[in-house]
């Protein structure tokens, strides 16, 4: 496989007036000749498009599962993570800012085709490859590309992703992955457009896509922002869909934000509005609802629904205890935790290893 910076690029057509559109997300850039889209990394090149950044990543690092953040897929293991550049939003509150919104990425990226990916995460006992730091629908071809290396070498793949996706795409990208964090940003789309140049439905339909019409495991992320979408109402709305559209076990992760990028006048979440909101979640009926970027060991911990009793013991990317048997049933009564389980051998635990690809394949 090509490890060349300029790769075809799928899902685009022709428009009458010479200019050609891109079909991969809602944003359905036009382009001229020479043009980028929103995301700075698909272009046109000729009479096609172009993904610019395939082979190219702007690095690599074993992470623990939990920080991507999934809790109920292989809880304990760890992920090989990598990101290229750019984004199709354009978050004001971004927390990878320096690599979404990057435009000088060439002296920062490390080479790798989809085999070597693969071929490090095996041989490093990475469970899974994760493709995030920014989001890999832009990144399409490259990480479906590596889906399939992965899968070969019998290496899971998961997508953390904000789920904006085009309607031919969405099918082609989520067949590949087996496991999915979805950023559901806000509940309103005034949220969207304002904060992130985006609009709520299309991911909305995502999420609906992935639990009714596709296989792989997803967990949900709302980053709550002070005064702009952790109010009680907003909250108990988002709660309710979930339960009524996606069903009460998929997993909400409610994290903290801080001051960063074009956002930097706002205070950090307080621990206070996580443990509230999580309590408003479950009230509404979502089983499986953690705070996350704090330490918080009761918001952190998978809990049984039949006996109660603390399964998997977390504080903030740390296993501290393990109760679930290989096939991911409570060890106290047998009641069955949704998710993706096998046996459990020890965490991973809260490190963060960078690796250069070269002398990892």
């Amino acid at each position: 496989m090509s490890t060349s910076a300029n790769h075809p690029g799928r899902w685009w057509h022709r428009l009458d007036d010479g200019r050609i559109q891109c079909d991969l997300c809602p944003r359905d850039c036009r382009l001229h000749e020479g043009q980028r889209g929103a995301c700075f990394v698909r272009a046109r090149e000729g009479d096609a498009m172009v993904l610019t950044t395939y082979g190219r990543s702007s690095g690599f690092c074993i992470d623990p599962v939990e920080k991507k953040p999934l809790n109920h897929f292989y809880p304990g293991s760890s992920i090989l993570s990598f990101g290229t550049a750019g984004c199709n939003l354009a978050c004001k509150f971004c927390q990878n800012w320096d690599i979404s919104k990057s435009r000088e990425m060439d002296t920062l990226m490390d080479a790798a085709s989809p085999e070597a990916i693969a071929r490090a995460a095996k041989r490093t006992g990475a469970r899974s490859v994760a493709f995030t730091y920014n989001d890999p629908v832009i990144f399409a071809e490259y990480a479906m590309d590596t889906a399939d290396a992965c899968r070969e070498q019998g290496v899971a793949t998961v997508a953390v992703t904000a789920g904006y996706i085009g309607t031919d795409a969405r099918r082609e990208f989520f067949a590949k992955m087996d496991a999915a964090n979805v950023d559901l940003k806000g509940f309103t789309d005034e949220f969207y457009v304002k904060l992130c140049g985006a609009h709520l439905a299309p991911v909305l339909d995502t999420l609906v896509y992935l639990k009714h019409e596709t296989s792989p495991w997803f967990e949900l992320t709302s980053l709550l922002i002070p005064g702009k979408n952790d109010s009680a109402a907003e909250i108990e709305a988002m709660s309710r869909w979930i339960v009524r559209e996606l069903g009460p076990d998929v997993p909400l992760h409610l994290t903290a934000f801080h001051p960063d990028y074009k956002m930097t006048d706002l205070t950090a979440t307080p621990p206070a509005t996580l443990v509230r909101s999580r309590e408003i979640a479950m009230a509404e009926g979502v089983r499986y609802v953690y705070t996350g970027n704090v330490h918080d060991r009761t918001g952190g911990t998978t809990f049984c629904l039949g006996c109660a009793k603390p399964l998997v013991v977390r504080d903030w990317h740390e296993i501290l205890d393990y109760g679930l048997t290989d096939a991911g049933n409570c060890r106290h009564c047998g009641t069955a935790i949704p998710g993706r389980f096998e046996r459990y051998e020890g965490a991973f635990g809260p490190r963060r290893i960078p690796i250069r690809m070269a002398s990892a394949a």
